[in-house]
């Protein structure tokens, strides 16, 4: 008979249960991420060594069937390498789990911890030229309640540079009118951060808010259905956008433009418009400032701006002398 605390089931109860929510206190976002590859994990098994879920033990789960699953995962699926590495971070993070509770399965642990992340290219961000971004905001039917809507969507996600659960799940106790108008968002990692808006943007969201007391609704963005949206409905917004400014934008066309798209764009012209990688580190909630120089190697604008400042070959003695300026204070000035 099978010992009940060796199979997977009531470890997984208790790495959902109690290791990621209370022990780790994960984002719902982690927890559905989780809960995903271990559906796919212990289809993939059933599947191959015809072992049920219910049934299945912890030693059924070894190097070799999770080494196999990634591979799975990669040539049947077609999944990215780091669709596949953050697959891999989920069991890992049970794993860690399984060492703590059973130190006999530390040895099957150990070599699934070592189980190495795959290295892929790091493909430069794709933002929108601002003629781009306009062209988006001014399709929207203001005459029609969903334009109205759409269109302080697609330009809020725009001013603040929001994760696109972010902006679904906004409420509207979380836009604090006033001198200066504000987002308080609440992103990965459980962090809270503010971010500044436009004049137009509050305007905007005030003209909204007016019209959503209308309906018992706490949203900001509600669906048709008075519920919240979809990434997928999101998504769906922005790409009725796009298909609709393509007469008057065509180079939309050659882009692929999501959601996160907007982020990017976001944090390129504010990277242009001379703010502080620091502080765009902050606008967009990244835990490191590295995770922003992306926008740095990707921003062509950028890189020709410093290279003018850089005298050709032959006119050394015309080189312009260097002033300090804190950009970070003037940042900070205009708001």
């Amino acid at each position: 008979m099978k010992q009940e605390s060796s199979l997977i089931g009531p470890l997984l109860q208790k790495f959902f249960g109690d290791f990621l929510h209370t022990q780790k206190q994960v984002s719902p976002q982690t927890v559905a991420s989780y809960r995903d590859t271990f559906v796919l994990l212990l289809q993939f098994v059933n599947k191959t060594r015809e072992i049920a879920p219910a049934a299945m033990l912890v030693t059924d789960l070894d190097v070799s069937a999770v080494l196999a699953f990634l591979e799975h995962l990669e040539q049947e699926r077609r999944n990215s390498v780091r669709s596949r590495n953050a697959r891999l971070a989920a069991i890992r993070s049970f794993f860690r789990m399984v060492a703590l509770l059973q130190p006999d399965s530390v040895n099957q642990c150990s070599r699934i911890l070592a189980i190495p992340n795959k290295r892929t290219d790091r493909q430069l961000v794709k933002s929108l030229a601002r003629e781009e971004m306009d062209a988006l905001l001014a399709v929207q039917d203001l005459t029609q309640w969903s334009g109205r809507r759409d269109h302080a969507l697609l330009l809020t996600l725009y001013n603040s540079g929001a994760r696109v659960s972010e902006i679904a799940a906004l409420e509207q106790s979380q836009v604090c009118f006033g001198t200066t108008t504000f987002l308080r968002l609440h992103g990965k990692g459980r962090k809270e951060r503010t971010v500044p808006l436009w004049s137009k943007t509050a305007r905007m969201l005030q003209a909204w808010f007016q019209e959503l007391a209308r309906c018992n609704n706490t949203l900001v963005f509600p669906s048709a259905q008075d519920k919240k949206l979809t990434r997928n409905g999101v998504n769906y917004i922005l790409q009725q956008s796009v298909t609709r400014a393509l007469a008057d934008c065509p180079s939309l066309r050659e882009k692929k433009v999501t959601p996160h798209t907007l982020r990017h764009t976001t944090a390129t012209h504010l990277l242009q418009a001379g703010v502080d990688t620091s502080v765009i580190a902050l606008w967009l909630g990244h835990e490191s400032t590295e995770t922003t120089h992306v926008y740095l190697e990707a921003d062509l604008a950028t890189k020709e701006q410093a290279l003018s400042t850089l005298a050709p070959p032959g006119t050394a003695g015309t080189i312009r002398k260097f002033k300090a300026k804190d950009k970070v204070l003037a940042f900070l000035a205009t708001l």
